[in-house]
């Protein structure tokens, strides 16, 4: 009996060593090397193939890719139009966020021939959860609870289905790697197998992947390299929001985001996500302000709140929800060299309501606002918001689309917005006053 080849896989990166290390020399984690069968194919015949001939870039004829629209309009906007044949979309998350439950809604809304694969869920389950997501029911969709990617592969090419969608990739198996589910050897292996299958058939597929503890899509990050799209879907499952973005993409921006809301019956699309995510106040209270954000081209409201107090502990605390904390003492920096305020001996606590995380820089001067806010207890009018990036030397510096920005926040009854005088706006063109500042000093004096 011949002996069976085995090799070391790092489980975090992928990378292979002939022997076991303790540590991977790649993505330098602990303890992630796992010994596997592999079973090298024998080498093809290169003059077999089919020959191959250079061509001229100038030569080559384009044409629009076609695409499926989705009855979710957050998702069209996500994979950049709708869902291109024979492209394969990878959707990551945490577990519990609801990655089945948007690919199950969008398999029973739509009118096309669909086949949903579980490796995780009975047929019953599903059906469980079907019946609660909604009344309507496609007689196209049709499931199968297998893990063998042979198997799988076999029935969608009997059945031809107009787009395939498989949860999830950890649970699938090759007949020829002899090894258990999830490992490195077996996502690559199996999904070659479905990506083949995806270009050869134009079909397009789904594939769910489980994320690691640090938030990665588990597996090789070549997985992440193979597929058209990466979308994550996150949010604090103690909020009802949760937002789709795409990491990767190669028909449409990275940078467009879906929001949702998830209720008892699903997943609600969110139409105007500003409305929600600021809270209706009787009273007004210091420590809030509101921010102009953009998301994509989606200009978005959000309500920055800050509390300052003294510190009692000896060291000054610092702590951001949805806010890059290094940013947030990068600003309480300038604010104390350039501006003269007093907050290295008091705690400051940043929140971004809603459970919603963003790294624009346009909401810095909303961060601004809000500290001297709690810090002098004077509340800021809840008819103000800010648009403007701040600089090291305390400058307010211009933030893109800005007109946008000003459009969206007219839309929503808001009276005045602060922006940088760096921005150049046309003030004819809306109704709302457009308070123009340049320097912290400035934007204090203005605003209180």
């Amino acid at each position: 009996m011949a002996k069976l080849k085995t090799a070391f896989f790092c489980q975090s990166c992928g990378t292979q060593y002939s022997q076991w290390h303790g540590q991977c020399k790649n993505c330098g984690n602990w303890n992630t090397l796992v010994e596997e069968i592999v079973e090298k194919s024998p080498v093809k015949d290169v003059a077999s193939r089919s020959k191959q001939h250079i061509i001229n870039i100038i030569e080559v004829e384009t044409h629009e890719e076609p695409r499926i629209f989705t009855p979710s309009e957050e998702l069209n906007r996500v994979l950049g139009g709708g869902i291109v044949l024979g492209s394969v979309t990878l959707i990551g998350g945490e577990p519990g966020i609801g990655k089945s439950t948007l690919l199950l809604q969008l398999a029973l809304k739509m009118k096309k021939k669909i086949l949903y694969v579980s490796g995780e869920e009975s047929a019953s389950q599903i059906k469980m959860r079907a019946d609660r997501l909604t009344e309507l029911q496609n007689p196209n969709c049709f499931l199968f609870t297998e893990t063998s990617v042979e198997k799988i592969l076999h029935e969608a090419k009997k059945l031809q289905p107009d787009f395939v969608i498989i949860d999830s990739i950890q649970t699938l198996q090759s007949q020829l790697i002899e090894s258990s589910p999830g490992t490195v050897s077996q996502i690559r292996e199996c999904s070659n197998e479905i990506i083949k299958y995806a270009k050869d058939s134009n079909t397009p597929v789904f594939l769910v992947g489980h994320i690691t503890k640090d938030g990665q899509i588990a597996g090789p990050k070549v997985l992440e390299h193979m597929v058209d799209v990466v979308l994550n879907f996150d949010g604090d499952r103690n909020h009802l929001f949760r937002l789709l973005r795409a990491s990767k993409n190669r028909f449409g921006s990275t940078a467009e985001i879906g929001i949702y809301e998830m209720v008892s019956q699903g997943l609600k699309e969110i139409k105007n996500p500003s409305q929600i995510l600021i809270t209706k106040k009787f009273e007004e209270l210091s420590g809030n302000s509101v921010a102009v954000t953009l998301e994509g081209n989606r200009p978005m409201l959000l309500e920055i709140q800050a509390l300052v107090s003294t510190a009692v502990y000896g060291m000054p605390q610092r702590s951001c929800t949805g806010f890059d904390s290094k940013r947030l003492n990068m600003l309480l920096a300038v604010l104390e060299k350039r501006a003269g305020f007093q907050l290295g001996a008091k705690d400051v606590f940043l929140n971004i309501t809603g459970g919603i995380k963003t790294d624009d820089p346009a909401l810095d001067l909303a961060v601004i606002a809000s500290v001297l806010s709690s810090n002098e207890d004077i509340a800021i009018s809840e008819h103000y918001c800010f648009a403007g990036e701040i600089g090291l030397s305390g400058e307010i510096r211009p933030v893109p689309q800005v007109e946008q920005r000003i459009s969206e926040a007219e839309k929503l009854g808001y009276e005045r917005i602060f922006v940088s005088n760096l921005n150049k706006i046309p003030k004819n063109k809306f109704g709302i006053k457009i308070i123009e500042v340049s320097k912290i000093e400035d934007f204090h004096e203005a605003l209180f």
